[in-house]
């Protein structure tokens, strides 16, 4: 019992190997108060099994009743200038999604314009529906009230920027495993008439902590959506990973699919290096005229460890000119890609994904054998049990 008749939960330490509660020891034989959205994890901080849901507190009525009816929304995951990610919660299954919130009054003002904004997500949602492949996210739902609400797939191992922002560089055969799996999505994306316009390794998704694990492609809110001989004249993505005809082009000849090719050589370039070929750090050549003439910066010594054929992908992809630059198909034929364990692999990772989407479809299968509890009786109890329970973070 707390002050005013309120309740206060709190978790006591009684493991052998240690509790920790948002990464804190919490001490055996020692108790921790349970604030709302609290992490808890055994053995190691890292380790987390469950998220505590405080069910006095209110923070849900901020969002759409809609949103509400289906999902309880938990911590914030990332933020960007136009919203946030939040980790979400599906109220009949338990299992966790990504809950994509654009807030419309700050994407509309970095948009120049509400029409231009509402038909940019309209566009993103457009392009994830019609899409199904391993390796691109894939959309759940979809809510358009004061915000707007994408309601995505969770991908556990967060971004691959993360794993590779300040100079850290992959193994070349964990690179190889990643771009093999890029090139399959966008090479997917572009015989569906789609250009993504924005590659780069914040946009790519990692379903695990593991080293080896499933890759998917996100952000779709640059894409286009291509007719037959339709070339864009808009500049837009983000400039370290922009093709020179994207800089070149605005108002003058329009460019097209082959500007994913060159973003995926510079994500490799930056997977296999641990730096990016163009920057402005240390240089008086400005990050356009690098690109635009192609001139990347070589440090002979970091790419020593790297194999010749890789290398030589690398080369193909960031060339000047489109017509010359290799396709994801080529790429995809490319040597380096020609390595028969690293295909199995992502099979065997392909079927791995499938079995755990097949066993946790089977536990959310409600029991025939269950009583019906009496109408209106019942229910309440077991929806309050199923938030305390479903918080498990597997």
């Amino acid at each position: 019992m707390g002050p005013k008749n309120s309740y206060i939960a709190y978790i006591e330490d009684h493991s052998g190997n240690g509790t920790f509660v948002n990464t804190e020891l919490v001490g055996k034989g020692k108790r921790r108060p349970l604030s709302n959205n609290s992490e808890i994890a055994l053995s190691l901080c890292r380790n987390k099994v469950f998220v505590f849901f405080d069910l006095t507190v209110d923070d849900q009525s901020v969002y759409p009743k809609e949103l509400r009816d289906e999902y309880i929304v938990s911590k914030t995951l990332g933020s960007g200038a136009c919203g946030e990610v939040k980790l979400g919660f599906e109220r009949k299954t338990c299992k966790k999604v990504a809950i994509k919130i654009i807030s419309k009054r700050k994407f509309a003002i970095s948009s120049s314009g509400g029409a231009d904004s509402t038909l940019n997500v309209e566009t993103e949602i457009e392009i994830l529906k019609k899409l199904n492949h391993p390796c691109i996210i894939k959309i759940k739902n979809f809510f358009d009230a004061e915000d707007y609400y994408i309601v995505l797939e969770l991908m556990e191992g967060g971004e691959l920027f993360d794993r590779v922002v300040g100079n850290k560089r992959l193994r070349e055969d964990t690179c190889k495993l990643y771009f093999y799996q890029m090139l399959l999505a966008v090479q997917y994306l572009h015989e569906n008439g789609i250009i993504h316009r924005d590659l780069k390794p914040e946009n790519v998704l990692l379903s695990s902590q593991e080293e080896h694990c499933i890759i998917k492609i996100t952000d779709f809110g640059q894409s286009k959506i291509l007719g037959e001989t339709s070339l864009m004249r808009t500049l837009c993505g983000t400039p370290t990973y922009l093709a020179p005809e994207v800089l070149l082009s605005v108002g003058t000849t329009g460019y097209n699919r082959a500007v994913d090719c060159w973003s995926l050589g510079v994500i490799l370039f930056v997977c296999l290096s641990g730096y990016p070929p163009f920057s402005e750090h240390k240089t008086q050549v400005s990050l356009k005229d690098q690109i635009t003439s192609g001139k990347y910066t070589f440090i002979p010594e970091v790419w020593a460890d790297v194999s010749e054929k890789a290398l030589d992908l690398v080369k193909k992809l960031l060339v000047v000119d489109p017509k010359a630059r290799l396709t994801t198909e080529e790429a995809l034929n490319h040597p380096w890609l020609q390595d028969e364990d690293m295909k199995k692999k992502f099979q065997d990772l392909l079927a791995e994904e499938d079995k755990l989407m097949a066993i946790s479809q089977v536990l959310i299968e409600p029991s025939t054998s269950r009583k019906r509890p009496l109408e209106g009786e019942a229910e309440d109890a077991e929806s309050t049990k199923r938030l305390a329970i479903c918080t498990a973070m597997s």
